[in-house]
């Protein structure tokens, strides 16, 4: 498997947990079978460009962030780490504040 691929699996999967989201729901809303989630999020699966959008809206966080999140500071020419770092911060707050704000109006 692809190294990308297991980045990005391992992203969806921390996106997932910090939303609160088992791999039936998220699957679910991303019309994904659950077995073929668990692959992509194990880095047993290299999945097409249509999976980790599907995903992705169904986390409803941007797909470039999520691609983000998944690039290893290294790889990030023209940025020195502490820009790196503090962009990939950034994403993260960027994330925790949408689920805040849906966790609000569920609440309401």
């Amino acid at each position: 498997m692809t190294d990308i691929a297991a980045k990005i699996g391992r992203t969806i999967r921390l996106i997932r947990t910090r939303r609160g989201l088992t791999q039936g729901q998220l699957a679910e809303r991303a019309k994904l079978s659950v077995s073929y989630l668990s692959l992509i999020e194990q880095g047993k699966r290299n999945p097409g460009l249509d999976a980790v959008e599907a995903v992705a809206d169904a986390l409803d966080v941007p797909l470039n962030i999520v691609v983000f999140l998944a690039t290893d500071v290294e790889e990030l020419e023209g940025f020195d780490r502490e820009t790196a770092e503090k962009l990939s911060l950034l994403a993260w707050k960027i994330i925790d504040a949408k689920a805040e704000d849906e966790r609000a109006v569920i609440s309401k």
